[in-house]
């Protein structure tokens, strides 16, 4: 296709999505901030990010946390703007401005628990699907996981990845600040965290990617069309150790829809060879559309 022929898809409702995509700056940002003082900041969990930095400067001289978050935010920001383009920033700067004044407003607000393992699960929880939706939101609420998101775009790493290997580095310094005991718990609420970022991103739903190698692929295609109701894609393998073509059928199918797909296949062709790999998400035609 030529460049003068070549159309570029333009979002049929602009506003509806821009809508959407402020929403959810602004709802993830208020997940984060209330997970941060009623989990968090009163259990000494410095999990990472722009967070952690103010948890363990306010313990260290108990400054203001949201003050020290507008203070490390403001260079990340200049940094986004830069890298990530005007419309990534326009998003970002609601994010950074408002968490930190959801952190302002919800001070005062006495802690959901004084546990700290209970603090570092539900507060890494929270701040995961507060991050999570943020980011699906095509934004950030600037710090760490506006450093992460820069990282993402050039390295090709998935979010969780980039939070975690820059976290990494602030849980360690709150495990010297504070005590070995608190680091582990940090930890904990990190590893969750970016669990539950990778979870928000690719959905709850998970889906089997099957590889079917069989001589019978008319009657497997045939019961998958007609028992199953889901599409085949019918490809070409060639045996590394024969050199002869056999045939191979793939599909993706719903998880819930596994176990009679491998029934099916049991049933007409015992002998045939299946390959089973997860699909954490599938886009188009009888599932979810982006």
């Amino acid at each position: 296709m030529t460049k003068k022929n070549r159309r570029i898809r333009k979002d049929p409702h602009p506003l509806l999505t821009l809508f959407i995509d402020y929403a959810s700056v602004i709802i993830g940002s208020t997940i984060v901030a209330i997970s941060f003082n009623v989990f968090l900041l009163p259990n000494e969990v410095a999990s990472g990010g722009v967070s952690g930095i103010s948890t363990i400067l306010k313990g260290l001289f108990e400054w203001k946390p949201a003050f020290v978050q507008w203070a490390f935010n403001i260079p990340l920001f200049a940094a986004g703007l830069i890298l990530l383009g005007r419309n990534f920033g326009i998003k970002t700067a609601v994010g950074t401005v408002f968490l930190p004044l959801v952190v302002f407003l919800t001070e005062s607000w006495e802690p959901w628990t004084q546990d700290p393992l209970l603090g570092a699960l539900f507060g890494g929880i929270m701040v995961g699907l507060g991050l999570g939706i943020v980011f699906r939101g095509k934004a950030s609420t600037g710090g760490t996981d506006l450093a992460a998101q820069i990282i993402t775009k050039y390295t090709g790493w998935t979010l969780g990845t980039s939070v975690a290997m820059i976290d990494g580095f602030i849980v360690l310094a709150a495990a010297l600040v504070f005590d070995i005991e608190k680091g582990l718990y940090a930890l904990i609420g990190l590893y969750v965290t970016t669990k539950t970022i990778d979870l928000v991103q690719v959905g709850f739903g998970q889906s089997k990617l099957v590889y079917i190698i069989t001589t019978k692929q008319m009657e497997i295609r045939d019961a998958i069309y007609e028992e199953v109701d889901r599409g085949v894609t019918e490809l070409t393998a060639t045996g590394g150790y024969s050199g002869t073509e056999k045939p191979l059928l793939m599909v993706v199918i719903p998880q819930t829809e596994f176990t009679r797909l491998k029934q099916l296949v049991k049933f007409i062709d015992p002998s045939a060879f299946v390959i089973v790999s997860d699909a954490s998400e599938v886009l188009g035609e009888g599932f979810k559309r982006p």
